[in-house]
C-alpha cells in the first residue's frame, strides 16, 4: 500500500467516511476500511485523528451538520482562510431564515447515512457559532428577546432535523412524495412554525 500521504486532509478523510458510511451504514466504518479506500496505512488517519474513531465520529457531526449558507462547512481543527467579513444580509429575517433551513436540511439528507450520530454529537465549532449568529439576530429581529430567542432557535433546529430524519425513515415507500413535494411539505411546517414562534 503507498506510504504517499501526500494530499491526505481531515477533509478527504470525512469525505471518504461518509462515503463508506452511505454504503455500509456506520458499523461498516473501520481505521482499516478507511485507509484502504483512502490507499493509505491506517496509522496514516491517526495522524489527523490522534484520538481515533471516536475523534472522527465528532468531526463527521462537525462536518455535517455545517450548511454552506454560512460560509464553507469548517473542519474541525483547522482554521478557515481568509479573514474578511461576510457582508451584511438584509434579506427579511424569515427569507434569511428559511434559506439557512434548505441548506441545512439539504445537507442533512446529502449525510444522512451520518444522522445517527448527531444524537450524541454537537460539538462546538465556528461554524456553529455563525449559525448561531444567524438565527439569533433573525429571530431577534423578528421581535423576539431573552430567552424566547433561546427557545424559538431549538425548536427551529428540531423541526429541520425532525423533517429530515421523517423524511428519510419513509423514502422507500410506495407513496413517498418526491423531491419536489418533500421540500413543499418542509416549507409548509417552517412557515407554520415561524409563524407560530413570532406571534
Amino acid at each position: 500500500m503507498s506510504r504517499n500521504y501526500a494530499g491526505l486532509s481531515r477533509e478527504r478523510i470525512i469525505l471518504e467516511a461518509l462515503h463508506i458510511i452511505a454504503g455500509r451504514g456506520l458499523g461498516g466504518l473501520s481505521m482499516r476500511r478507511l485507509g484502504d479506500a483512502l490507499e493509505v496505512e491506517a496509522m496514516a488517519i491517526y495522524h489527523h485523528f490522534p484520538l481515533g474513531k471516536e475523534q472522527l465520529f465528532n468531526a463527521i457531526a462537525v462536518y455535517v451538520t455545517s450548511p454552506a449558507a454560512v460560509g464553507a462547512a469548517p473542519i474541525e481543527g483547522e482554521e478557515s482562510e481568509g479573514t474578511e467579513e461576510p457582508e451584511e444580509d438584509t434579506r427579511p429575517w424569515d427569507v434569511r431564515l428559511t434559506a439557512w433551513a434548505d441548506a441545512y436540511r439539504d445537507r442533512l439528507l446529502e449525510f444522512s447515512g451520518a444522522l445517527s450520530l448527531l444524537v450524541h454529537r454537537a460539538p462546538p465549532t465556528p461554524g456553529g457559532d455563525a449559525t448561531r449568529a444567524l438565527i439569533h439576530d433573525a429571530l431577534t429581529e423578528a421581535g423576539l428577546g431573552g430567552e424566547d430567542v433561546e427557545r424559538a432557535a431549538d425548536a427551529l433546529h428540531s423541526y429541520c432535523v425532525g423533517a429530515v430524519v421523517h423524511q428519510v425513515r419513509h423514502q422507500d415507500e410506495e407513496e413517498a412524495p418526491d423531491s419536489a413535494e418533500s421540500r413543499a411539505r418542509f416549507h409548509h411546517g417552517l412557515r407554520a412554525l415561524l409563524r407560530g414562534l413570532t406571534s
